[in-house]
Parts: C-alpha cells; sequence; structure tokens
C-alpha cells in the first residue's frame, strides 16, 4: 500500500490532477465535527461513507489542532486512532493517513496499516524525522507558525509567502538528509495555522509559486475560519460552498491533494473541472 500511494501521488502530481482527502475526526474537539465520530465503529462508518463519495485518501485524526486546541496525551490519541486505522485497513483499499506529530504514533499507526502521515507539525519533534525515513511511507509536511494554543495570536512575517517557502525548502532539506526519498515528500503551506485571512488569501493567490518547489502540495481549507471570514457564515458546516471554491481554485493552482469534510461536493467540481481541461485539449 505505501509504495502504491507514493506512484499515485505522483503521478497524479505529474499529471496535474488532484486527489481528495476525506478528513476523519476521532477527537471531542475539532472546530467542524468534534465528538461526532469519537467512537471507532462510527468514525469507520463514517470513513467508509467517504469512501463512497469518492475519497482517495482517508486522513484519521486524534488530536485537534483548531486555534486554542490543547495538547493530547500520547496514549489517549493512540487509543482513539489505532482502533481506526485497523478497521479501515480491514474494510477498504483506500490508503489511510495518520494525522499526527508523534513519533510513537507514527509508528504504531503505520503498523496498524496507515499508509502515510501527516504531520502538521512539519516533522518538527525529537524522532520524527528518523520515524518516517524508518517507516518508508509517504509525509506531508505542514507549516505551523506557532502552535495551535497561540498560533492565532497576531501571526507576523516578513513575507508570508518567502518565510513559508523558505521553511518547507528547509524541512525538505532535512528529511533528504534522513533519507527520505524525493518522492515521498509532500508539503502543505499550512493554511490558518497562524496565518490572518490577508496571508491565507496571498498563498491561495501565489500557490503555483509553492507548487514550483517540485512537490506534491496538499492544501486544506475545508470549513475553516477564513471561509467564515469570507463569507459571514459562523457555523462551519454553512461553509460548504465556499469551501469547494476554495479547493477548485487550490486545484486549478496546482495542488495535487485537498483536504476535505465535504468529498462528494468536492468530487463533483473536481470532475468539472476535469471535463473542462479534458475539452481544451481535444
Amino acid at each position: 500500500m505505501p509504495e502504491k500511494l507514493e506512484q499515485r501521488l505522483q503521478h497524479a502530481h505529474a499529471d496535474g490532477r488532484t486527489l481528495v482527502m476525506g478528513v476523519v475526526n476521532v477527537t471531542p474537539d475539532s472546530f467542524s465535527d468534534g465528538g461526532r465520530f469519537l467512537s471507532p465503529d462510527r468514525a469507520v462508518r463514517h470513513a467508509l461513507e467517504l469512501v463512497a463519495a469518492g475519497a482517495d485518501i482517508l486522513d484519521v485524526g486524534g488530536e485537534s489542532t483548531r486555534p486554542g486546541a490543547q495538547p493530547v496525551d500520547e496514549q489517549d490519541e493512540l487509543e482513539r486512532v489505532l482502533p481506526v486505522i485497523e478497521g479501515l485497513a480491514a474494510a477498504t483499499d483506500v490508503p489511510v493517513s495518520i494525522d499526527t506529530a508523534k513519533p510513537a504514533v507514527m509508528r504504531r499507526a503505520v503498523a496498524a496499516g496507515a499508509a502515510m502521515i501527516n504531520d502538521v507539525n512539519g516533522l518538527r519533534a525529537e524522532g520524527a524525522v528518523d520515524a518516517v525515513a524508518e517507516l518508508g511511507v509517504p509525509v506531508c509536511i505542514m507549516h505551523m507558525l506557532g502552535e495551535p494554543r497561540t498560533m492565532q495570536k497576531n501571526p507576523v512575517y516578513e513575507s508570508v509567502l518567502d518565510d513559508i517557502r523558505d521553511f518547507l525548502r528547509e524541512r525538505v532539506l532535512a528529511c533528504k538528509a534522513a533519507g527520505i526519498p524525493a518522492s515521498r515528500i509532500v508539503l502543505d503551506p499550512g493554511f490558518g495555522f497562524g496565518k490572518t485571512l490577508d496571508h491565507n488569501l496571498e498563498l491561495l493567490a501565489r500557490l503555483d509559486e509553492i507548487v514550483a518547489l517540485g512537490h506534491p502540495i496538499l492544501a486544506g481549507m475545508s470549513r475553516k475560519s477564513m471561509m467564515g471570514t469570507i463569507t459571514g457564515r459562523k457555523n462551519p458546516a454553512d461553509r460548504v460552498a465556499a469551501s469547494v471554491a476554495a479547493h477548485l481554485i487550490a486545484a486549478q493552482k496546482g495542488a495535487t491533494v485537498v483536504r476535505v469534510h465535504d468529498v462528494a461536493e468536492t468530487v463533483d467540481a473536481l470532475k468539472t473541472l476535469s471535463a473542462l481541461k479534458a475539452h481544451r485539449a481535444d
């Protein structure tokens, strides 16, 4: 499975296609769906519904990274995610990503069947880079300014695009130095993680300049506060249309993966974009 996912990511990147990663939060406090899928059985059922809707990857997380979120104990995180990963590995061939910053959780999750690591901390925890090098699975490295508890308190950049691009370049070099092949590295500029609305819009408008780093890019804006600020919709569940629009723009800018709550709607939007591209090619 890891090799299959690695190849699929690289082929999509080369062909200009966009894969859909469905969000499976096994948390009591995530901003959009906290507590809804805390039971492993409910989380697995929800994930399989995302597969039926067209998800290419499932991203399972047991620790909320919303602004102001508190850290979760390693054992608690493991107890949340491992039954879900094991259940999905037995029920579907769609690859599972583990959304974690903890090396021990990375190792246990991959042993349970996870085929990818998604680290919002950019593999900066002690031992994280070495763990990924040993596990041999694709990894998504995200930029976050500060930590979830404080990241939205007056985030400041000299140049948001240049600063994030420099950070991602540095993390790629650290990965390569540890023996992680470039073909396994996905990059995420971290929409909403220590960014104002203006920062997020600048990143979206210039996402193609992040794509130019040469790695598949993941974009995740689903139902986030930036969508609420733009539309005036306070309830995250009411931000579906804005989220789909933002991810469609990201796809047009070259994103290889979009991480979303609303899989069916996003899949339909991307099919429409693909049909237009095919028509132009003819």
